[in-house]
């Protein structure tokens, strides 16, 4: 019915618009449906419904690929350069290891759930296992960094629209299931950390820092600090797509193998060298930006992003392959366990094991809520971890994938 972009963009538009102002509405009603249903979820779903009825055709919109290859690489610098690396050592090596643990449970819990299901349920893989691994790098992107990474997995691994429908799915409703489980975590903290030994004093002296931290550096952003923003922003865009058109094309030509580790593909290169400069610029004053806000603007970039993305999804591949579930809760266990069994090795506050799981597996989105359910203080902490995420999403991820690959030949 409609198949003008700029109307397209508009009903995205009031999608978004729509959720979040419902999110944050007082009325009961509202409450009650977001506290079982994520917000993410609806950016995702609801713009495929557009799809699903036919309202929109997303196969001959321009939307994602915009999206895809200028708002990405543009927000991937903006959430990295306000990574703060003293901030974050100053966390502590347990908050670290932890981080990292979180990390390394899903690079090797994707590949294990491939195995174990091929093993005891092969009907569920059948044919598609090419496309199952190719979907489930998708998962890691986004379970590792966020949205930004699963889009880029995506397009460097290949992944069929239709499997990328049921590994969203996936994504979302696994995530959340164990974001619930966290929350339920927090409100036992004390008691838990009392078992396994852990020291709290480090706690308070944490979120006393936080929040001199948070008063320092927020300020009323001012339409040059927006503009400075979005000059950053995709200044850096245009260097790594310039980069990329040098870098993927003597690739093909001199080392045609390494298409095998996307070295090949112009998309790989274009999202390696944003998250590279971003990091770049974190050890420089454009850090400052934070304070005006680049993270939010990125996270707009994002959900603009999320959306487009739902265009191209079918609701009904839900149903159609529920078996998938079966991988991502294995998967999800096998980064639960790790996560517990190391918080009980080096004794850690449980803030830092939700903290550190909820920055890998929710991101930006969801890591402050977690956080917060122990101090409201200490919500910037899982935003400073997840960021970090941001970071490591595109490299680990790629690295789940070649092993999932792998896995499944």
């Amino acid at each position: 019915m409609i198949t003008n972009d700029a109307v397209q963009l508009g009903l995205l538009a009031l999608i978004l618009g729509a959720v979040f102002h419902t999110s944050q509405s007082n009325y009961p009603l509202f409450r009650n449906f977001y506290r079982y249903v994520p917000a993410l979820l609806l950016c995702y779903f609801l713009p495929s419904l557009l799809t699903t009825f036919g309202i929109i055709d997303s196969h001959d919109s321009q939307l994602y690929f915009v999206a895809s290859r200028y708002l990405l690489p543009a927000s991937l610098v903006l959430l990295t350069l306000s990574i703060d690396f003293k901030s974050i050592v100053n966390l502590g090596p347990k908050a670290l290891v932890l981080f990292i643990t979180g990390t390394a449970g899903i690079i090797i819990g994707g590949p294990i759930a491939l195995l174990l299901v091929s093993w005891l349920a092969p009907d569920i893989l059948g044919a598609n296992v090419d496309d199952i691994w190719r979907g489930m790098t998708t998962i890691a992107g986004s379970w590792i960094g966020g949205s930004a990474n699963q889009a880029a997995m995506k397009e460097i691994f290949g992944a069929s629209d239709q499997i990328f429908s049921s590994m969203v799915a996936v994504d979302v409703i696994v995530a959340n299931i164990w974001m619930a489980i966290l929350l339920l975590m927090a409100g036992r903290a004390k008691e838990i950390d009392a078992s396994i030994g852990a020291d709290n004093s480090a706690i308070t002296a944490l979120r006393e820092k936080v929040e001199k931290l948070q008063s320092e550096i927020s300020r009323l952003p001012t339409l040059p600090d927006l503009i400075f923003i979005c000059t950053v922003a995709f200044g850096v865009t245009g260097f790594a797509h310039l980069t990329a058109d040098f870098i993927a094309p003597w690739f093909a030509e001199h080392y045609p193998g390494t298409a095998r580790f996307s070295l090949t593909s112009h998309f790989f290169w274009l999202i390696v060298t944003a998250t590279t400069l971003g990091l770049g610029l974190s050890f420089t004053k454009v850090k400052h930006l934070e304070g005006a806000g680049a993270s939010k603007v990125g996270s707009v970039f994002i959900y603009i992003l999320v959306a487009t993305i739902g265009t191209h999804m079918d609701i009904r591949a839900i149903f159609e392959n529920p078996g998938y579930f079966l991988i991502g809760a294995i998967w999800m266990l096998v980064h639960a366990a790790l996560m517990l069994t190391m918080c009980r090795i080096i004794k850690a506050p449980l803030f830092y094991m939700a903290v550190g799981s909820q920055a890998n597996v929710g991101g930006a989105a969801s890591a402050p809520v977690v956080a917060a359910a122990f101090h409201p203080a200490l919500a910037p902490v899982g935003v400073l971890l997840a960021v970090l995420g941001y970071a490591l999403g595109t490299y680990a991820a790629w690295f789940c994938g070649q092993i999932l690959q792998v896995v499944a030949n």
